[in-house]
């Protein structure tokens, strides 16, 4: 089964070692990550999401990256639209979609021992549900 996988590169480097355990997570359960594309960051995920899920060749997606808790509510507000988006697109598109995306609200200590966890989940999300 081919899979896709979108990152969020605003924390490039965190992101690529959740990536690394998705790829090796996607291995086990026999999935192809037949396609993997970085956006800028959550905003951009959905629209990413709904063009990989239209895709014939595609039957399921992750959504990897991270929205740290800032000064503000923007992350917080940014994450519920952004996860809201994610669900809505799974049932347009009657395809698996795993989500591995910490936060919103992640504090700076939240991040490394999530990345690992939120990566696998996400993978294994899709198998269960294909």
């Amino acid at each position: 089964m081919n899979i896709a996988i979108v990152c969020g590169s605003f924390h490039k480097n965190q992101v690529e070692k959740m990536l690394n355990c998705a790829s090796n997570e996607a291995s086990k359960h026999e999935l192809t990550i037949a396609e993997i594309v970085w956006v800028p960051g959550a905003m951009e995920v959905p629209l990413a999401l709904d063009r990989l899920l239209s895709r014939d060749d595609i039957s399921g997606a992750a959504c990897l990256g991270i929205i740290e808790k800032g000064q503000t509510q923007h992350g917080l507000a940014m994450g519920q639209a952004v996860i809201k988006s994610i669900i809505d697109l799974q049932l347009t598109w009657d395809k698996p979609v795993g989500l591995g995306i910490i936060g919103p609200g992640a504090e700076p200590e939240h991040i490394e021992p999530r990345l690992e966890p939120h990566a696998r989940a996400a993978i294994a999300a899709i198998s269960s549900m294909s």
